[in-house]
C-alpha cells in the first residue's frame, strides 16, 4: 500500500519523506475510523482509499508545487472539501502552504478540524461555508472534485480565485466550459491534464482555468 503511494508520488516528481508518508497513512486511518458515521467514502479497504482518493490529492499537490515555487504566503482552497482528500493531502505534502478547506456540512467540518488536530497540521483553516451564499478568498489555487457540472461550478468558484490564479476541477471525462460563461467571468481554459491512478487503466482529467 505505501509502496504504491510512494511510487505514484515519485512519478509526479514529489519526494515524499517518511514523516509525510506516516501522516498520509494516519490520515487514511482517520477517514476509515469515521467513514460510516459521516458517509466519507464507499471504498472497500484502506488501500483503495489511498490509491483512489489520496493519490488523487497528490495530483493537485504536484500541480501546486509547480505554481508555488517558494512564493511567500501561497494559498490554496479546496472547495466542497468533504473528507479533505484533496486539501488535506496538499496540506500534508506542503506544510509551508496555507490551505483552506471549504465545506458546507457542519459535521464534516468537525471531522476536518479533528483530523487536523490528530495530524498536527498548523497550515489548515476549515471554513463552514456554502458557496454562492458567502464569499471566501481569494486564493492562488482553488481545487474542486465532484461538486457538479463545470458550467454550474465556475460562477461559484470564480470569486475565490485571485487574479493570475488557477482553478482546477477533477473530471472523469474532459468537458469544456461554455465560452460565454468564461467570457462573463474573465477566465481562460487551459489544456486539460490527463492522468491515471494506481491500479486503473482509464484516464482521469484535470480541467485547468486561469483568471
Amino acid at each position: 500500500m505505501q509502496k504504491k503511494l510512494l511510487d505514484f508520488a515519485a512519478g509526479l516528481g514529489l519526494n515524499v519523506s517518511e514523516q509525510t508518508l506516516a501522516q498520509l497513512t494516519q490520515y487514511a486511518d482517520l477517514v476509515w475510523q469515521k467513514k460510516d458515521m459521516l458517509n466519507l467514502t464507499s471504498v472497500s479497504d484502506k488501500e483503495e482509499m489511498i490509491t483512489r482518493h489520496i493519490c488523487d490529492g497528490l495530483i493537485a499537490a504536484a500541480f501546486v508545487a509547480k505554481k508555488s515555487q517558494e512564493k511567500p504566503d501561497f494559498s490554496v482552497a479546496d472547495m466542497g472539501s468533504g473528507a479533505g482528500y484533496i486539501g488535506l493531502t496538499i496540506a500534508i505534502v506542503w506544510p509551508q502552504i496555507k490551505v483552506s478547506l471549504v465545506e458546507s456540512l457542519e459535521r464534516r467540518c468537525a471531522f476536518l478540524n479533528w483530523a487536523c488536530i490528530k495530524l498536527g497540521l498548523k497550515n489548515v483553516t476549515v471554513r463552514n461555508i456554502r458557496l454562492g451564499q458567502q464569499t471566501v478568498g481569494p486564493f492562488e489555487v482553488v481545487t474542486e472534485r465532484a461538486m457538479g457540472k463545470i458550467n454550474d461550478i465556475l460562477p461559484l468558484i470564480e470569486p475565490a480565485v485571485k487574479a493570475g490564479g488557477y482553478f482546477i476541477a477533477y473530471q472523469s471525462c474532459p468537458k469544456e466550459a461554455e465560452s460565454t460563461i468564461l467570457e462573463q467571468l474573465n477566465m481562460q481554459e487551459q489544456p486539460v491534464i490527463a492522468y491515471r491512478l494506481p491500479d486503473e487503466n482509464k484516464e482521469r482529467y484535470l480541467a485547468v482555468f486561469t483568471k
